[in-house]
């Protein structure tokens, strides 16, 4: 990787990681995604962006989103 700039070569090291709290606690169907889906980098929050692979991003993005549609409106009366 010595032809890669440093700080591209930063964004693909990953020294530790961690299951994404967010995603084990609103998606049914956390424990049969793919083990990488799971995973967050360590040092970061549980948020999409977070994730290693970009199927688990959109599988957070997609539990955000229908946390946000299941919400009742607020204008509701």
């Amino acid at each position: 990787m010595e032809h890669i700039e440093q700080v591209v070569k930063k964004r693909f090291e990953v020294r530790s990681s961690r299951l994404c709290e967010f995603c084990k606690e609103l998606d049914p169907e956390f424990p049969h995604r793919h083990p990488l889906d799971q995973m967050v980098g360590a040092s970061r929050k549980s948020t999409a962006s977070a994730h290693l692979t970009e199927d688990g991003y959109v599988r957070h993005r997609i539990v955000e989103l229908n946390r946000l549609v299941s919400r009742a409106p607020r204008n509701a009366a």
